[in-house]
C-alpha cells in the first residue's frame, strides 16, 4: 500500500512538473542559429546583412551620449504596457490610461511569435542576429533598438525581443522569425521610452529599474 502511494506521489508529481518543463523549452531560440550573440551588445559599422537571398545595408550605429530623457521615461514600469495584437498586427503603448504610440508590426512568419504576457528584462542598443538555412537564411548585423522579453514560459536564452527591422518594409505583416519587428523610428521611440530607463548601450532590468510589461495576444494571419 505504501508503495503504491508512492507511485502516485510520483505520478502527481511529474504531472505537475512536466508541463512547465515542456512549455520552457517548447519555444526554439528566435535567432536559430545562437542566441547567444544576439544576447549581447555589437556594433559593426559598414557590415553588410543578409535577408531573403539578398544584401541589405546595415544602418550606422552611433552612441549618443547625454541623449535627453524622452518624456515619460522615469514613469514607474508598473505605469506602462506595451500590447502586441498579432491579428492585426499592430504594437500600441499606454502609459497609464494614455495613449503613448500605435504603429504596426511583423511578427513571426518562419516561426510563430509566442503569446503571453512578458517583461523587458535588458534593453541593447545594437546587436547582430543570424539564423535559418537555405532560402530562409538571415545574417543581420546592427539590429537596432533590440528590448528582449521573457516570461516564466519563456527563457531569456530563447532571445525573443521587440526591434527595429531596416531590411524589409513590410509592417502590418507577418515577416520574422520569432521576434516583433518595428519601423526603426518606432523602435527608437519605444526603447527610449520603454522601462528599463536606459542607462547606456546594455540595460538590465532589476528591482530598481523593473521592464515593461508586453502582452502579445491573437493569432497572426497566414
Amino acid at each position: 500500500m505504501r508503495g503504491f502511494i508512492s507511485l502516485i506521489s510520483v505520478y502527481v508529481l511529474v504531472s505537475l512538473i512536466y508541463p512547465l518543463l515542456a512549455n520552457k523549452s517548447s519555444f526554439p531560440c528566435a535567432n536559430t542559429l545562437s542566441c547567444r550573440e544576439s544576447l549581447s551588445f555589437k556594433v559593426e559599422n559598414g557590415a553588410i546583412g543578409i535577408f531573403n537571398n539578398r544584401q541589405v545595408a546595415s544602418p550606422k550605429i552611433t552612441i549618443e551620449k547625454n541623449k535627453p530623457v524622452v518624456l515619460g521615461t522615469e514613469t514607474s514600469a508598473e505605469k506602462k504596457r506595451i500590447y502586441v495584437d498579432l491579428a492585426k498586427q499592430t504594437l500600441t503603448a499606454y502609459e497609464g490610461d494614455k495613449l503613448f504610440m500605435q504603429t504596426l508590426i511583423s511578427s513571426g512568419k518562419w516561426f510563430p511569435t509566442p503569446t503571453g504576457e512578458f517583461r523587458i528584462w535588458v534593453k541593447l542598443r545594437s546587436t547582430r542576429m543570424s539564423g535559418g538555412e537555405g532560402d530562409d537564411y538571415y545574417d543581420l548585423p546592427n539590429v537596432p533598438f533590440v528590448m528582449f522579453y521573457e516570461n516564466q514560459n519563456l527563457s531569456r536564452s530563447a532571445g525573443f525581443s521587440l526591434h527595429g527591422a531596416y531590411w524589409h518594409n513590410n509592417f502590418g505583416h507577418p515577416m520574422s522569425h520569432g521576434c516583433i519587428n518595428l519601423r526603426n523610428t518606432d523602435a527608437e521611440k519605444l526603447y527610449d521610452w520603454a522601462n528599463p530607463v536606459t542607462t547606456g548601450p546594455t540595460t538590465y532590468a532589476d528591482n530598481r529599474n523593473e521592464g515593461t510589461t508586453v502582452t502579445i495576444f491573437g493569432e497572426a494571419p497566414l
